[in-house]
């Protein structure tokens, strides 16, 4: 192979690879999302599954959780939530590649949902002011904030910083993961039988780990886009 023909053949990769970044980032997102309202902890009667979205509430009624014999707290469950909504913002305000107005603005509206999907049960504005809700309320609040300036950030942000900041969204939901592997051992004396984590689970460590991958494609291309243009 010629030195041309490696050059066009980089050439050729570089263009490719922010469509690539993005088909990795929605993926991502997807099996987030499909893992998030999946349940973690599976069982035949169905008011007996667990779903990751569920857990954050869950947790508190678990008594070695409330007696501190397992330190978890309950906010560490809103991170794949928190990894989402972020993810849905910077995927919509991405420079390259120059994706529809309509389909950025599809993904930052779903942000906004999501955001909201972290609202207790039967929840009040005095409630949202306890202490308890207060730090979820205030992520609300960001999350619903950064949508509405989306056309800010996708001035002013660019896609090098958006890499990496979701190279550390895909690994924020593993503190999740692991929040839940200590919380078994309770969860089996509470059912009374072993139990696994369900598919739902390894669907939010598959989506984090393609998040950090697209967020990897992102920053590369960045790098290629700004050596093509300093040559």
């Amino acid at each position: 192979m010629t030195s041309t023909q490696v050059n066009n053949t980089k050439t050729q990769l570089s263009q490719k690879l922010p469509l690539i970044a993005v088909a990795v980032i929605v993926a991502g997102l997807f099996l987030l999302a499909l893992g998030y309202w999946g349940a973690w902890l599976p069982h035949p009667a169905a008011g007996l599954n667990i779903l990751g979205i569920d857990l954050a509430e869950y947790v508190k009624f678990v008594p070695e959780v409330t007696s501190g014999q397992i330190p978890i707290k309950r906010e560490v469950f809103f991170y794949p939530l928190l990894s989402l909504a972020v993810g849905l913002i910077l995927l919509g305000t991405i420079h390259r590649p120059a994706l529809p107005l309509w389909l950025r603005a599809i993904f930052v509206v779903l942000a906004a949902p999501t955001a909201l999907a972290m609202l207790p049960p039967a929840w009040t504005p005095a409630l949202l002011r306890t202490p308890e809700f207060r730090q979820q309320t205030l992520t609300i609040v960001f999350l619903l904030l950064a949508a509405l300036f989306s056309p800010l950030i996708h001035r002013y942000l660019p896609d090098w910083w958006r890499g990496a900041l979701l190279v550390l969204l895909g690994a924020i939901p593993f503190q999740a993961l692991i929040a839940y592997t200590s919380l078994l051992p309770a969860l089996e004396k509470l059912y009374q039988q072993p139990l696994e984590p369900g598919t739902a689970y390894y669907l939010v460590a598959a989506g984090a780990i393609l998040l950090g991958l697209g967020g990897i494609f992102v920053v590369i291309g960045q790098r290629r886009q700004r050596t093509a243009t300093a040559v």
